[in-house]
């Protein structure tokens, strides 16, 4: 275990914004902490889940229990964490974030607090838990297994998405009045956890400067078509940080106005990642390694840089209809058109809105490659990934990879494995560019 905590782990950044990211992410905890001293609320919150602007109207301070499974390991301080998650019965197979999350809550209860030598102070007390349907189950049933060691109010929302054959003229007022009902529930919640009434100037506040975050981050990764690459993967796997967890901030916007001009000037003065780019490669599916991040830089050893990716990525934009007024059916008007965008594309060539994401992304920036990750412990990122591989093949020859191992249990990977397969893949790449 010693010889993990002193393994290098962090990638090189491409950036000088990326590089500033490892302060915001210490101050989500220490924020935390500090609200608890002040009299704040603060709620276990998960990723992606749509609720982030109700959060911050209501000031409440979310603490994302997904991201600092990503820290611990990071800092390869994940191991105490999954073995007592293990040995309160949960599976090796389950969500490994879930698992940090579950064995973190565990012996805190069985030592009296925080335990030692936790990283970046480790997790505050919260005064509630927030699941979400959203993405995964373990989101949902997460928070409701971790109630052995924390006896505060619980509540989740669903987010939902409809299938590809549906027929969205029908079901959009449906979908999108189910979505309202759901945060409108979490806001009368929120109003019984913190005592006071939700204010729709405040949301929409919110709302506006998440949307400004959000079309920043989506034209800095619209630069990022340029050659050579201004901003690798490992970068966007820091920078996603403000949008996701600093999301309806002033905060997150300025981070991404000051990303967009390094990366501007970057793109326009043909200032690339490394100097000599030989191959592109597009980050396909699956969660990133985060106790070995430095993969990237290794790739890069080979004249190959990841240049975008689909994971972790900003929305692309969406156009709520103007007669909306009302912010919390703005809110779900707008994740019933962020999960349905790729729907129409799909259903007249693949059948799939992931192939056709990945699809235009391997045209838009000229990927020469495509490169998988199948974690063994999230089934949500992982399930499908072969038959999307596959499917992926029909429309394009590029070559393509999976590696495999867990996004933060180190007991799941293979260095010399990895070698081997990315050795055997660019010389794929070296072959296809030849001919």
């Amino acid at each position: 275990m010693e010889e993990q905590k002193q393994a290098k782990t962090a990638a090189v950044k491409g950036t000088d914004m990326a590089r500033k990211v490892r302060g915001m992410v210490k101050h989500i905890y220490q924020s935390a902490h500090e609200a608890k001293q002040t009299g704040k609320k603060v709620a276990y919150s998960m990723i992606m889940s749509q609720y982030d602007e109700i959060l911050r109207a209501m000031d409440v301070v979310p603490l994302p229990t997904e991201n600092f499974a990503g820290v611990c390991a990071a800092k390869r301080q994940m191991d105490r964490f999954l073995l007592q998650a293990e040995a309160d019965g949960y599976s090796q197979s389950l969500c490994s974030y879930a698992r940090i999350g579950l064995g973190f809550d565990s012996l805190r209860k069985e030592g009296g607090g925080i335990p030692d030598n936790s990283p970046d102070g480790g997790m505050a007390m919260p005064d509630m838990m927030l699941g979400s349907s959203s993405v995964c189950d373990p989101r949902y049933k997460w928070f409701q297994a971790a109630g052995r060691f924390l006896d505060v109010p619980r509540y989740s929302v669903d987010v939902v998405s409809p299938p590809i054959h549906a027929n969205l003229e029908d079901t959009r007022d449906y979908y999108i009045r189910y979505q309202a009902e759901q945060l409108r529930g979490l806001i009368t919640f929120l109003e019984k956890q913190t005592g006071k009434k939700m204010s729709e100037d405040r949301l929409w506040e919110s709302i506006r400067l998440c949307d400004e975050a959000w079309r920043l981050w989506y034209d800095i990764d619209r630069l990022r078509v340029a050659v050579p690459s201004p901003m690798p993967s490992q970068d966007h796997f820091s920078i996603m940080a403000a949008a996701h967890y600093y999301a309806g901030t002033q905060m997150a916007v300025d981070f991404y106005q000051g990303l967009y001009d390094e990366v501007k000037y970057k793109a326009a003065n043909t200032i690339g990642v490394i100097p000599d780019e030989k191959y592109r490669i597009l980050y396909g599916a699956g969660l990133p390694p985060w106790h070995t991040l430095w993969i990237f830089n290794y790739f890069e050893s080979f004249g190959a840089v990841f240049v975008i990716e689909n994971v972790y990525r900003a929305y692309d934009p969406v156009e709520v209809p103007s007669s909306v007024k009302d912010p919390v059916e703005y809110l779900a008007w707008r994740t019933f058109l962020r999960v349905t965008q790729w729907h129409e594309k799909a259903r007249t060539r693949s059948g799939n809105p992931f192939v056709e994401k990945l699809l235009e992304m391997a045209a838009d920036y000229q990927t020469d490659g495509v490169v998988f990750h199948a974690c063994r412990s999230c089934r949500a990122s992982t399930l499908g990934q072969t038959h999307i591989k596959n499917l992926l093949g029909r429309y394009t020859d590029i070559p393509m990879m999976q590696l495999t191992s867990d996004m933060v249990d180190l007991r799941d990977y293979s260095e010399s494995q990895w070698k081997a397969q990315i050795g055997a893949f660019i010389e794929a790449l070296a072959a296809r560019k030849r001919g």
